[in-house]
């Protein structure tokens, strides 16, 4: 059986409109995960062209501006969407060199992500669970989680709703591919859209929270407020040339 097909069968069994199962149901999909090539999603072109791919003289991959600046427009990315249903989605974000997908989250949702060619630098970040802080607070304090690079091949990524990474932001090194499973998927209806965030100063934690930060560094701490994206992030609709899965 074709391993898109195999991953799509084990996201029918482990994954309900809330997110899986269970730990086990989930370690399931991730193992199939793992096994995922280009080839079995119709990019093996792509994951060969990435393999020869040399950077540029001026180390600028950009598009330019009206005053010529290339890094002020990162190039954009294309997504390839597989499957949607309201238990999951599976999509593919093909990001060209110097490309980012800023700061952002995935709330109330699991996160299963396969690195499927390339090298890109992860930053993730969890918030730091804390009580509540006063309304004049716009940033919330989150603790860093995951601060390096990735190549391909390595091991499926898993975030949960709280832990793992939830807040995260990918910047291609060379042109790479991500597999993301998502479950459940994002909906605003259900209070599950997307936000991204911002570094914002650092502020001093009320009196007597500090004692509470029990195996929190404190140094790993930064404070973040949501913003809007850049303007220059640019997302498009790409045509997906592999395997198809059927209809749930």
């Amino acid at each position: 059986m074709p391993v898109l097909k195999k991953i799509y069968n084990a996201c029918k069994d482990s994954f309900t409109p809330t997110g899986p199962i269970s730990e086990e149901a989930l370690e399931k999909v991730r193992v199939i995960v793992d096994d995922l090539k280009p080839a079995n999603v119709g990019l093996e072109q792509e994951a060969v062209a990435a393999q020869k791919w040399k950077p540029l003289a001026n180390g600028s991959n950009g598009r330019k501006g009206r005053n010529g600046s290339q890094q002020q427009y990162p190039p954009p990315i294309k997504y390839l969407h597989i499957h949607e249903c309201e238990k999951f989605s599976i999509g593919i974000f093909c990001m060209p060199p110097s490309s980012i997908i800023p700061l952002h989250n995935h709330p109330g949702m699991t996160v299963l992500s396969k690195l499927v060619y390339g090298s890109l630098h992860v930053k993730s970040y969890d918030w730091v669970d804390l009580p509540e802080l006063p309304e004049s607070c716009q940033a919330k304090p989150a603790k860093l989680v995951r601060d390096c690079e990735m190549r391909a091949p390595c091991s499926t990524t898993v975030l949960y709703p709280t832990n793992g990474g939830n807040i995260h932001c990918f910047k291609a090194i060379t042109p790479c591919a991500i597999f993301d499973i998502l479950t459940p998927p994002y909906s605003s209806e259900d209070g599950r859209h997307c936000s991204y965030f911002r570094r914002a100063p650092r502020q001093d934690f009320p009196d007597g929270i500090v004692q509470q930060l029990e195996g929190v560094n404190l140094s790993e701490i930064v404070w973040l407020e949501e913003t809007q994206p850049p303007e220059n992030f640019v997302v498009f609709r790409g045509q997906y040339k592999g395997p198809v899965v059927k209809k749930a």
